[in-house]
């Protein structure tokens, strides 16, 4: 594998920050509302990504899997909309994130430049506050412990991080890292936009995707009070399109590639990637992967379907077969110790309920459609 190294610029950054009392939900909650302490039940949040005003949309999860809708909270900001998308249009993975830990989801508000932070009681929402996301056009967001980093992915694309504290964000000072992209306008903007960040399981590192623009896994390390290395690791995939970020148990990195629409794993030593195996799908547009226990679940954009990976020993992917999905597959998140899987298609706004089975196949449940999320994205179980 190539390694490159490049010097990142850390620019002076300022935060706006604006506390909303929590709006009331625009749909009745169930009296039934579930939550990670809920026997069997629990919550799904989906975002609409709506350019005339973005929001979530909460589901009480039964303990079957299906899905019952319990409310709709506006963030207080804006989705957007990257040239050249059809049904995916943040073209990205993790714009919508849980955060077990603190009690709190982060919804990424594309066309405001900001970022949300609600407070979640089982399937209900409250809107604690609304923060700049450091750079232009969030698309992902991710958490470890007390430190959280946001993915914009406008302009040459940056990084930028916050701390977690008593259920809000506060800037982290000199956090802003830019990854240096070629600036991307007209109807391929949506293929040159960095696809998400991602902390790894212990947190020392945090990998980036750049998509098309550069095709390339950059890797910074992460160092004392949440600050990232001067410069990543730039690992070089030349023609993978690398977009969306995964683990399995033994800290392998997975990546959607959607250059030969496959998925690979990846050792990490010391911000070098190096390839352990490679899997074709067989379908178009692969770009989104979700874990459900020891299983993988790639979208497929281009042809409404999943498809099923069991991850063994040494980075090993064994393919478990394609499902299908309404059209536009994008970003998916799983629930109850993997048992469920939740895919959104963007092509009608619908989110698929699927159960996973003890070997991995999976057998639909049920569907819902997401009022005004008709290419939208963002997705997270709770």
């Amino acid at each position: 594998m190539k390694v490159l190294s490049r010097l990142l610029p850390v620019a002076a950054v300022a935060v706006v920050a604006a506390t909303i009392a929590a709006p009331a939900a625009s749909a009745s909650t169930s009296a039934r509302h579930g939550s990670p302490g809920y026997p069997g039940g629990g919550a799904v949040f989906v975002q609409t990504d709506n350019t005339a005003g973005n929001a979530v949309v909460a589901y009480d999860r039964a303990a079957d899997g299906t899905l019952t809708l319990a409310g709709t909270y506006p963030t207080g900001g804006l989705g957007g909309v990257l040239d050249g998308s059809v049904v995916d249009h943040l073209a990205s993975q993790g714009s919508l994130v849980y955060d077990r830990q603190h009690g709190l989801l982060y919804a990424v508000n594309a066309g405001s430049d900001t970022v949300s932070v609600f407070a979640v009681s089982g399937d209900r929402l409250a809107l604690r506050q609304v923060v700049w996301s450091g750079g232009t056009f969030p698309v992902s967001v991710t958490v470890h412990g007390d430190y959280v980093y946001v993915l914009n992915a406008l302009g040459s694309g940056s990084v930028y991080g916050y701390r977690v504290s008593g259920g809000q964000l506060s800037p982290i000072p000199g956090s802003s890292r830019s990854l240096n992209l070629t600036p991307v306008t007209g109807p391929n903007q949506y293929t040159n936009t960095p696809g998400q960040v991602a902390f790894t399981p212990d947190g020392s590192a945090l990998i980036v995707t750049t998509k098309a623009n550069g095709n390339d896994i950059d890797v910074f390390s992460v160092g004392w009070g949440g600050l990232l290395s001067a410069s990543p690791a730039v690992n070089s995939e030349p023609g993978a399109v690398p977009f969306a970020i995964s683990y399995d148990r033994d800290g392998n990195v997975l990546i959607a590639e959607a250059g030969p629409d496959a998925l690979a794993t990846f050792a990490l030593s010391g911000g070098v990637l190096t390839q352990l195996h490679i899997a074709d799908t067989g379908q178009t547009a692969t770009c989104w992967v979700a874990r459900a226990g020891r299983y993988f679940y790639v979208s497929n954009a281009g042809s409404a379907s999943v498809s099923g990976y069991a991850a063994g020993a040494g980075g090993s992917l064994t393919a478990l077969g394609n499902t299908t999905t309404g059209a536009g597959t994008v970003d998916a998140s799983s629930a109850a110790h993997g048992h469920f899987l939740y895919v959104q298609t963007g092509g009608a706004g619908i989110v698929d309920e699927f159960a996973v089975s003890p070997g991995g196949s999976l057998t639909e449940i049920g569907s819902v459609t997401v009022a005004g999320a008709v290419g939208g994205e963002g997705i997270a179980a709770a």
